[in-house]
């Protein structure tokens, strides 16, 4: 039983051949908002509706590694968003248990890496500047 709460699937984020063609797909089709945040640069690119929604990366199209016909399109990883308290709940929880993770400050975002058991990259992530401020669309 976890002693943190979860508060909502955030984002999945997926990499794609054409960062602005799938901003624009994703903007028209399902009417997601985008935004892009000053401190990451390019990418990645957030199409959100409301608070939960998409992460745009731009796919490794010559990862020599891959399936040439896959080229790379995939989801990267998905996140549920928690509380600042939460996060720090998790954290303690993931050492109890003793599971290998990384935090990453992502300067808007804290968040907590990890791999399911068939190596899916889980993240739990927190907000950690003005959620008014931060949820203003791209122009």
């Amino acid at each position: 039983m976890s002693t943190f709460e979860i508060d909502r699937l955030d984002h999945v984020a997926i990499r794609v051949k054409d960062m602005d063609a799938s901003a624009e797909w994703y903007k028209k089709v399902l009417g997601l908002k985008r935004y892009q945040l000053d401190k990451w640069g390019e990418f990645p690119v957030f199409l959100l509706s409301g608070k939960a929604g998409i992460a745009l990366f731009p796919a490794n199209l010559e990862h020599p590694e891959l399936d040439s016909d896959s080229k790379n399109v995939k989801i990267d990883h998905f996140a549920f968003h928690v509380s600042k308290e939460n996060l720090e709940k998790a954290l303690e929880h993931y050492k109890k248990l003793g599971l290998e993770y990384s935090f990453q400050n992502h300067f808007y975002y804290h968040s907590l890496y990890t791999k399911d058991l068939d190596g899916h990259t889980v993240e739990l992530t927190s907000l950690v500047v003005d959620e008014q401020s931060f949820f203003k669309e791209d122009k």
